[in-house]
């Protein structure tokens, strides 16, 4: 049973965002593979994962709508090996991230066991809109709508 956030007649069209909020939930709460979000710039972010260990071939990065998926999947590599200790074990992951509308992946690459992702967040666009007030001129089915006029701003 899930738990409705969004119940309030005020908040319409909430119910992708309630989604979201309930996938990200959902995501693995394992803190393996350790990560940092950092803001690079005003538009930009960075996720960088400590995958010390993984090659490129081991790593995928996939977008599933609003959704960054980052697996991992190492390959054993002890045979004929003896361990006398093994700490390190080759152990696969999948980390979730659950993306706003609108952020792009610009590019991920691998650095001395660090996997960096970087993403660009847009600026809103700010939209003024117009919504005129009509005489009611009722149709054959009772509703009528005016025009709507969309206007920009204007920069300075």
């Amino acid at each position: 049973m899930t738990t409705r956030m969004f119940t309030s007649p005020l908040f319409l069209g909430f119910d992708h965002l309630e989604q979201m909020l309930e996938r990200a939930s959902k995501t693995s709460s394992d803190g393996y593979p350790p990560y940092n979000i950092e803001q690079v710039s005003q538009t930009g972010l960075r996720i960088t994962l400590a995958v010390a260990g993984f090659t490129m071939d081991d790593l995928q990065i996939t977008q599933e709508d609003n959704q960054l998926v980052i697996r991992g999947r190492q390959t054993d590599d002890s045979q004929g090996r003896i361990f006398l200790h093994r700490g390190i074990a080759a152990r696969q992951f999948q980390r979730s991230f659950v993306l706003a509308e609108g952020i792009e992946v610009r590019g991920a690459w691998l650095d001395n066991g660090l996997l960096h992702i970087d993403l660009a967040k847009p600026q809103p666009e700010v939209r003024v809109r117009t919504i005129p007030i009509t005489r009611n001129t009722a149709t054959a089915n009772g509703t009528s709508f005016g025009q709507v006029v969309d206007s920009k701003p204007e920069k300075a």
